[in-house]
């Protein structure tokens, strides 16, 4: 063990809860990539998506169609109620991606005792897991009400930039509950716009299981409350999605050996969302993109997403009265550094070998790369028609139109150079044309696929590094 890992006692949420204000200029971008959504009335494609999304939301959340779940429909209901919790203080909930003995010893260290109070590793990778969490919910968050009425908290009108985002798409707000018969503020509807599935669709499967806790709990608990109120919260994007891609990305990373799992459970989470009846198709579609958006941007550094000043609660006895500590990650590959080191040496430790041969002693749900594959294929578009033909019929340059996104792979596999990891990307491109694929930066993350790209840059760094081990004894046995 390189270092001493310390267990630690974390109080409150991660980071505190996010007020309204303006808007930042990520924030900006995130909503200029994400707009789209808001022209979709404007053509017959657009208004044919619209409608394939409220009829792939139900039938995914009646369980009419048979989605290549890694359980029985009615066990996925069940984890979709237990994820209707955000574990963002840890990750720990997503950490079953990393396998059955490697997740059991995460799950076993990084709890959540209770709502509000969580145990971590170490400190620097609950910093890290709170930083990255705030930065990507800062811009799903800045859409919620952006989309529904054009305010900051339903009541603040958004900046002249803001608006300046819809007018250039001529844009309308509210494209949800205009569309599917519940404007804003009718009856049933949400007081803001953008009404929910729960609230639009002719039909609503409810269901009873256990919350993440254990205790007896019930979807309409998770909808209409006590336990969550959703009716006037607009549904786009999905912040839970943008939350399980965030962190699940960030435990890929962190365990590149279990990457393609981590997606599969960023896939599986997001979908779950769904299932409970809380968001459409596109909402998760959405709240996917921002995440890898935001990550991406992250890893490579950009001055506008560092350097911010956040708050991250006080460790037990490290702090006195348990007063929020600030953080600022002004450099984030240093601050990947520091979390993988104190990950890998807990790890290790936890499960008596090497990462990589405890990534591979797998006998949980995530141990069929094929089964993996296919669920999260089924996400991809979830079958929503082609909006921007002049992207469907395209393989679009990741490194050209966002270079950054390969930081997605070479924070993983290192011995790949970013070049390479944005071919990669670029090969592995899900299909494109989709109603955020209209050819911007922002759209080359709808159509990223992750699952496929992490195998072939693992493949090349294996070879890789095999490669240089040979050249290392060569060279040995010459001498």
């Amino acid at each position: 063990m390189s270092r001493l890992v310390e267990h630690i006692l974390i109080v409150a949420l991660t980071l505190t809860p996010l007020r309204a204000q303006a808007q930042s200029p990520p924030n900006l971008t995130a909503l200029t990539g994400l707009a789209p959504v808001a022209a979709l009335p404007n053509s017959p494609e657009g208004k044919a998506a619209l409608d394939a999304n409220l009829k792939v939301t139900g039938d995914i959340q009646s369980g009419v169609l048979q989605q290549p779940l890694l359980m029985s429909f009615p066990e996925q209901q069940k984890l979709a109620l237990r994820d209707c919790f955000i574990t963002d203080g840890n990750a720990t909930q997503l950490a079953d991606g990393l396998g059955s003995k490697l997740g059991a010893a995460y799950q076993e260290m990084a709890q959540y005792k209770d709502p509000k109070t969580f145990t971590s590793i170490s400190r620097s990778i609950a910093d890290f897991i709170g930083y990255t969490n705030n930065i990507a919910k800062s811009d799903s968050n800045a859409g919620k009400y952006f989309f529904a009425n054009a305010t900051t908290n339903g009541k603040t009108p958004v900046s002249e930039a803001a608006t300046a985002i819809l007018t250039a798409n001529a844009g309308i707000t509210d494209v949800f509950g205009k569309t599917y018969g519940r404007t804003a503020g009718s009856q049933g509807a949400d007081s803001y716009g953008n009404s929910r599935p729960f609230q639009t669709e002719p039909r609503l499967i409810a269901f009873r299981g256990e919350d993440y806790f254990g205790r007896p709990s019930h979807s309409l608990d998770w909808l209409r409350g006590p336990n969550q109120n959703l009716f006037d919260s607009p549904s786009y994007p999905s912040g839970h999605t943008t939350y399980g891609y965030t962190e699940a990305v960030v435990l890929a990373i962190l365990v590149p050996d279990r990457y393609q799992q981590m997606i599969a459970r960023a896939a599986e989470y997001g979908n779950d969302r769904i299932v409970v009846g809380a968001h459409y198709a596109m909402d998760v579609l959405g709240g996917r993109a921002t995440a890898l958006h935001a990550v991406a941007h992250l890893l490579a550094n950009d001055p506008a997403y560092v350097g911010q000043t956040r708050k991250n609660p006080a460790v037990l006895n490290e702090m006195s009265h348990g007063a929020d500590k600030e953080v600022v990650i002004t450099d984030y590959p240093a601050a990947l550094k520091a979390a993988r080191a104190d990950l890998d040496a807990f790890l290790s430790g936890a499960c008596g070998d090497t990462v990589s041969a405890c990534a591979a002693a797998d006998s949980g749900r995530f141990k069929d790369p094929a089964a993996n594959e296919a669920l999260y294929n089924a996400t991809q578009t979830y079958g929503l028609p082609v909006v921007h033909r002049s992207t469907a019929d395209m393989k679009e340059d990741v490194g050209k139109l966002a270079p950054e996104a390969g930081h997605l792979l070479t924070a993983a596999f290192p011995s790949i150079t970013l070049t390479e990891a944005n071919a990669i990307l670029t090969e592995t491109e899900g299909p494109g044309g989709s109603f955020l694929n209209n050819g911007s930066s922002f759209g080359v993350y709808a159509r990223l696929n992750l699952y496929a790209a992490a195998g072939r840059a693992a493949v090349l760094a294996a070879s890789r590094v095999k490669t240089e081990t040979n050249d290392r004894s060569q060279i040995q046995h010459e001498r």
